[in-house]
């Protein structure tokens, strides 16, 4: 619970729904470099023991896939407290990425029955559509970057939204994102290279600072990092 607790969507459920919604679902684990479910999985909506509706307890996930040439992509990194996998759940069609543990990581699963019955309730309908609220947010904010910003500007903004916990979103933003620099140039796309020359230039406008396998914001109020939108 404390540790569901930490993410946003979860804590604006009503008691009685983070109970029901807990007692519902059955720990699984997942070791490094292990996949949850893959692009193209099928979901069982009569399945009540796998493949529905998940929250991270411990580790780190990743939600990417590969396209022809086997170039990955990633879309987002999955930390302690979020939930996902919603879609496939709520109308049956297949996985539409893979997820794969970053380190080894300890979840939960909602069953698809399960969840299904959870639909039952109001309350709960209500908080699921919130969620899925959030993401299309989300995706919106992302392809306004990468229409509208510079290379410099995307890569700032997608820093910010790491400070909030990426998926998460939450209010409140780290001042340090744990992240390498092969797997952020794989959120935006572009190559190590020119990740590392607009990563220095803002070092060198004194909004980051560059450490192993971490990044320092600076001054998270910056436009650039999106806390102004």
């Amino acid at each position: 619970m404390r540790i569901c607790a930490s993410n946003p969507w979860f804590a604006s459920l009503p008691a009685l729904e983070r109970r029901r919604l807990l007692a519902a679902a059955r720990p699984l684990r997942c070791a490094r470099g292990e996949m949850l479910f893959r692009y193209g999985d099928a979901v069982d909506m009569r399945s009540d023991s796998q493949g529905g509706f998940y929250v991270l307890l411990h580790g780190v996930l990743k939600a990417s896939t590969l396209n022809v040439e086997g170039r990955e992509a990633i879309f987002v990194v999955l930390q302690p407290g979020n939930w996902f996998g919603e879609l496939s759940v709520l109308d049956g069609t297949p996985r539409t990425h893979d997820v794969t543990a970053m380190e080894d990581s300890h979840l939960l699963n909602v069953p698809p029955t399960a969840f299904a019955g959870l639909m039952q309730r109001p309350t709960f309908a209500r908080a699921i559509t919130m969620l899925l609220a959030g993401r299309v947010r989300a995706l919106y904010g992302l392809v306004q970057a990468s229409t509208l910003h510079s290379t410099q500007g995307r890569i700032a903004y997608r820093l910010g939204r790491l400070a909030h916990g990426d998926a998460t979103q939450a209010q409140a933003s780290q001042r340090s994102v744990t992240v390498s620099q092969e797997a952020l140039s794989m959120m935006l796309g572009i190559t190590r290279q020119t990740l590392s020359r607009e990563l220095h230039a803002l070092a060198d406008a004194g909004l980051l600072r560059l450490r192993y396998g971490r990044i320092d914001i600076l001054q998270p109020e910056h436009p650039l990092f999106g806390e102004s939108t």
